[in-house]
């Protein structure tokens, strides 16, 4: 291969792993807005510094009123900041965890739809 080829696989794949991670947040951030959270955008010099100093895509709690609040900051898909409660929190895990059993179940159904009865053939390839 010559050096053109490879500097351009690897961008290839950079680009492929990138536009993943970005789906798997878009949809991370769906289940967050279906759970109750509460997307505020990072649109002033202030917000955009508070959103800076928490982890990227990560939960952080925070007390606030003698409550628990939960933060999600997305700084690349919406440049916004999700707030939520216990119970938006409670829901996002429950629905994260059907979404999981769900996958699992489609990928089980699917399996079991491909499987083969070798039968006579007596699986002639394997030794």
């Amino acid at each position: 291969m010559t050096r053109h080829a490879v500097i351009g696989l690897a961008v290839a794949i950079g680009l492929v792993l990138a536009g993943c991670q970005t789906a798997s947040v878009e949809q991370k951030e769906n289940l967050l807005s279906a759970a109750g959270f509460v997307p505020q955008p990072a649109n002033t010099p202030e917000r955009i510094a508070a959103m800076k100093k928490l982890p990227p895509n990560k939960f952080v709690q925070q007390a606030q009123n003698s409550q628990i609040v939960y933060l999600y900051a997305d700084p690349i898909v919406c440049q916004c900041v999700y707030f939520g409660n216990q119970a938006a929190y409670a829901q996002y895990r429950q629905m994260v965890f059907q979404k999981n059993l769900a996958d699992e179940r489609q990928m089980t159904a699917m399996m079991a739809q491909n499987s083969f009865e070798f039968g006579p053939w007596n699986a002639p390839f394997m030794y």
